[in-house]
């Protein structure tokens, strides 16, 4: 692997600085090319720079152009870890197929992952203070019209020290059900990590931030009724003594930390249950009061407590309004792994350095 680094580095944030998310970002990114006649070349690693794109690049114009979201945790042991970064390899080849990019070797980006977070170990907070965010993607590159798939793309991976997702941290989030848009259908994208995906939220999200929500709660595109996911987080519900999460039915996102809360839920013999559940039936359990809990998952905000449901007229409040003692538990269970705090008996990290 052909490593060319900066000689221009970047400041660091300073101890304490409140990070926010995604706005600084390090010395080096990761680059492969992929050519029709030689398929994905070599990963190099070179400085943190602009890329020279013809105004014809056809992800401009068609968007072909995927992403994935993980992160890089300085343990408390000192010891840098990921977590589970195979799963979001294979979900980045299975986003690829669906757009008609050619799959990549999951070997020659893992080798490629870790050798960049190990030249920029020195980015990674401290456990304390947050993580460092990495951000491969893929988009079209070649310069020309017409709506096909391209034959020239291009892999990066860059990278970010961040803090918590949502300002106010570990703390209960308010969301409003989408009623008048739609994040995805059947036999659409909805699955998949793509760029367009985001951009179709964006309107809905700004509608929500506008009366004072934290993210959007999105429907099913045919019927309305049954709960897909969260702006940026797969959703779960503690009704009684069963936690329910959407079933992956082809337009939810399969996400790396709902697949972790699932395997750890049913480890310490909760019982889970994936299937669809409709808006009425969980304003309902609210109702009744066998509502106990509500909680997101996510990389960025890996557990997430919600504390308000906005239904039409209606507010859904689970338990009594804080973060529920599942959700607490979750959240130290995960973060106790991804941080060295706790052992990790799944296996699910890998130690970088």
């Amino acid at each position: 692997m052909i490593v060319n680094k900066t000689t221009n580095p970047r400041p660091r944030p300073a101890a304490g600085e409140k990070l926010g998310f995604g706005r600084i970002f390090t010395d080096h990114m990761v680059v492969i090319d992929h050519t029709e006649e030689g398929g994905w070349g070599e990963a190099r690693i070179e400085p943190y720079g602009p890329i020279m794109m013809d105004p014809a690049c056809m992800v401009l114009h068609y968007g072909q152009a995927i992403f994935e979201g993980l992160k890089a945790y300085r343990g408390v042991d000192n010891k840098i870890r990921l977590f589970r970064p195979q799963l979001n390899i294979q979900r980045m080849n299975r986003s690829a197929r669906r757009l008609c990019i050619p799959p990549i070797e999951d070997e020659k980006v893992m080798e490629a992952l870790l050798e960049f977070v190990r030249l920029e170990a020195d980015w990674i907070p401290t456990a304390d203070q947050g993580a460092l965010y990495l951000r491969p993607f893929i988009f079209a590159y070649d310069p020309q019209l017409g709506v096909h798939a391209a034959k020239s793309y291009k892999l990066l991976i860059i990278a970010s020290p961040v803090g918590a997702y949502f300002a106010n941290g570990f703390n209960p989030v308010k969301i409003m059900v989408e009623t008048e848009y739609v994040r995805a259908c059947p036999g659409g994208v909805g699955e998949a990590k793509v760029a367009g995906n985001y951009a179709a939220s964006l309107l809905a999200g700004a509608i929500a931030e506008e009366k004072g929500y934290d993210q959007v709660l999105w429907l099913d595109g045919v019927e309305r009724r049954y709960i897909e996911e969260v702006g940026a987080m797969n959703i779960f519900f503690k009704i009684g003594d069963e936690v329910v999460t959407p079933a992956l039915v082809g337009s939810i996102l399969p996400g790396i930390t709902r697949f972790s809360t699932i395997e750890l839920l049913k480890s310490w013999g909760v019982t889970v249950s994936e299937r669809r559940i409709s808006i009425e039936e969980v304003a309902a359990a609210a109702d009744n009061g066998t509502l106990q809990e509500i909680f997101g998952t996510g990389t960025a905000a890996v557990i997430a407590p919600v504390n308000e449901v906005a239904w039409k007229d209606k507010k859904i409040v689970p338990g009594n309004g804080g973060v529920g003692p599942l959700t607490q538990k979750l959240y130290d269970h995960l973060t106790g792994i991804q941080f060295g705090r706790i052992p990790d008996t799944m296996n699910w990290t890998v130690i970088v350095a």
